[in-house]
């Protein structure tokens, strides 16, 4: 049985690298930890999240009533699924982040999954014309493969809510694939996170873009000042023109930094890399890829097992993408590891 609620933080234990969780691991720029510390001083008063939802709204080109702030993308599924109860038909397209179906299900939804074949790109013919509700991811976890925006677009269609996860949107240089600065297109909701790239997991921050009367239904849902002072300093922080410009050049040392873990991976035979990857991860499929990430782990390196997410199985593994000093030792590392034999010796 599929373990929607497992993630890659599980993964992670003492002495461990972490190549488990997608969070770029690099301390904060100070134009963020300044104004998220000096938030401190107001925490005797409640949120406001008035100017963070403008700046939002600025950079994605929307007005503010376009905007709804969330306890990260997670808050948003949970949100949708609970003001979409109404929904005939929803449907997931896998493989994907399971938080959405998991949201779906505890709102006592029917899901219906859409699973891609290999190499996990769209076809939009896959997604039933009944379908009043879809979740699909862009680019997509774990399998890391971006979708075209026409694709995405061609999915849109009066009477059906769209749900578009781009909370690793900012890790594509240009982000050439995203739709959040369209905002006619009919029943498109796009969900981001900010604690991929800015190392804020714990701040629990993210935000979703829809038509206005989507946002007040998700509004009417969602707990009273759910999103935090400091979570609130720190979207209007991440909105500015300072933050944008270096997103963009740290999409683009990403870009670098995947290609040469890529370039390692096929010196390794046996190591398949099972989809074009355009994100902060990389899905890997090689035989007992279960025996071999326990192996991993007897090495010093968390990697995050692929047999949780519908459509993948024992054999598949998502590595983060890190620095290349990383890379490296992790690559030799599997690489001993396959030449030794040892995964083949293990039992779980």
């Amino acid at each position: 049985m599929i373990e929607l609620g497992h993630h890659g933080d599980a993964e992670v234990g003492p002495g461990l690298v972490d190549l488990a969780v997608n969070v770029r691991q690099a301390p904060l720029p100070p134009w963020l930890s300044a104004p998220v510390a000096a938030s401190l001083a107001s925490l005797g008063a409640y949120p406001d999240p008035g100017p963070a939802r403008a700046a939002v709204a600025a950079r994605h080109g929307r007005s503010p009533s376009s905007v709804l702030l969330t306890a990260g993308a997670a808050q948003a599924f949970v949100l949708i699924a609970q003001a979409y109860r109404g929904a005939s038909h929803a449907v997931v397209v896998h493989p994907q982040f399971t938080e959405p179906e998991a949201a779906l299900l505890a709102a006592g939804h029917t899901v219906d999954r859409v699973v891609l074949p290999p190499p996990y790109t769209l076809s939009p013919a896959l997604v039933p014309d009944s379908a009043d509700l879809v979740f699909v991811g862009n680019p997509t976890n774990p399998t890391s493969v971006l979708h075209p925006a026409a694709v995405l677009a061609s999915l849109a269609r009066p009477g059906r809510l769209l749900v578009l996860d781009e909370a690793f949107a900012d890790t594509v240089p240009g982000e050439p694939a995203s739709l959040a600065g369209l905002p006619d297109v009919p029943g498109l909701v796009v969900v981001r996170s900010l604690t991929k790239t800015w190392a804020l997991a714990g701040l629990r921050i993210g935000y979703v873009l829809a038509p206005p009367p989507v946002i007040a239904r998700l509004s009417a849902v969602q707990p009273l000042w759910p999103v935090s002072t400091p979570a609130l300093a720190a979207a209007t922080a991440c909105a500015s023109p300072v933050a944008v410009a270096a997103e963009r050049s740290i999409a683009i040392s990403l870009a670098a930094d995947r290609a040469h873990l890529l370039a390692r991976l096929a010196d390794v035979p046996g190591v398949a890399v099972a989809a074009p990857p355009a994100s902060s991860f990389v899905l890997l499929r090689m035989p007992n890829a279960d025996k071999i990430r326990l192996a991993l782990r007897d090495a010093g390196y968390a990697v995050r097992r692929g047999d949780t997410f519908p459509g993948l199985g024992p054999d598949f593994v998502r590595v983060a993408v890190r620095d290349l000093a990383t890379t490296d030792a992790f690559v030799d590392a599997l690489a001993a590891i396959l030449r030794g034999g040892e995964a083949a010796e293990r039992r779980p």
